[in-house]
């Protein structure tokens, strides 16, 4: 779909630092718009400025409070739409609920599913999104979705800041082919947790599966939650002889105890990217250095550039 009109770049209130900078990195104002809620918390919004015939990007992760931020969403495509924008995408690095990604249990919902559906329904024409928990949920929705990779990003960081006698831990067998993808690019050796459970009410077992003594330890995954689990990882890798031990998720979610959790680790440093804004409890260690953050604005950026120039999206990949 060819669009004629400028790139307008909108926000809601889940992360404008984010879409500021990609609008830096694009050279244009954010969008104009008026953002606030009645008294009894609805969201009221009112587009700023004239977006007839014009490419908009919303950007919007439906990061925490999760609720909230995917209703504002859904208002902002719905207001777009009715403004004849000539063609909206909500451009969500952080796709919340896509834990949910399948019936695993009896009477579960597929909720990345459902939240597909409404998005698309609300007026989305594509979708652009970083590190999907699960690739397959690209095809909930029928509608082009560009899912980038924080990859280049990442390895970028590690090239520039090298890890001697480094390698890339997997911390579960689900999370394998992303860390084999990022021990190659980093030439660096693969390790992987195997977790098991073996009685009700009693604590996983870590066991490493690889040869992690003496050696620098990078633990790679999508998502970093509670960290309750990345700890553990940690610790096993700390009794197995690994000697410095890091990690590095995309999307840093650090709710409830995960500030604690990391601070009380093995883990030296945490990397994480911007897909959702850092907290004031993880503030903390971006201060004293644990935890440390990068900008996938630009990346965001390169790819809104092609999608409205009708360039391939594909060289973002690595």
């Amino acid at each position: 779909m060819s669009v004629n009109g400028k790139i307008k770049v909108f926000t809601g209130s889940a992360h404008p630092g984010l879409a500021d900078e990609i609008c830096g990195h694009l050279g244009i104002e954010i969008g104009k718009a008026v953002a606030n809620r009645f008294s009894d918390g609805e969201f009221n919004f009112q587009i700023g400025e004239n977006v007839r015939g014009h490419d908009v990007f919303i950007v919007q992760p439906t990061c925490p409070p999760s609720d909230r931020h995917l209703m504002e969403l859904l208002i902002m495509l719905d207001a777009f739409i009715r403004a004849s924008a000539e063609r909206v995408t909500a451009v969500i690095p952080y796709f919340g609920y896509a834990r949910s990604d399948k019936k695993d249990r009896p009477r579960v919902p597929i909720s990345a599913k459902m939240v597909s559906n409404i998005i698309t329904k609300a007026g989305a024409q594509r979708v652009l999104t970083v590190d999907l928990h699960a690739s397959q949920i690209q095809g909930f929705f029928d509608i082009p979705v560009d899912h980038l990779y924080a990859a280049p990003v990442v390895v970028d960081y590690f090239r520039r800041n090298p890890i001697e006698n480094l390698i890339v831990v997997a911390p579960d067998t689900g999370g394998a082919e992303r860390a084999r993808a990022y021990a190659k690019r980093l030439d660096a050796g693969l390790a992987l947790c195997d977790k098991r459970r073996e009685r009700a009410n009693e604590a996983d077992v870590m066991n490493i599966v690889g040869d992690v003594r003496g050696k620098n330890c990078l633990i790679i995954d999508d998502m970093c939650d509670t960290g309750g689990t990345i700890c553990k990882v940690a610790e096993a890798l700390h009794k197995a002889g690994a000697n410095e031990i890091s990690a590095c998720f995309t999307h840093g979610v650090l709710s409830g105890n995960a500030v604690e959790n990391i601070s009380n680790s093995h883990l030296k440093k945490v990397i994480v990217t911007n897909t959702i804004p850092t907290g004031a409890d993880a503030q903390r260690l971006v201060e004293t250095g644990q935890i440390e953050v990068l900008s996938v604005a630009g990346l965001l950026a390169s790819a809104i550039r092609s999608i409205h120039d009708e360039t391939s999206v594909s060289s973002l990949f690595i």
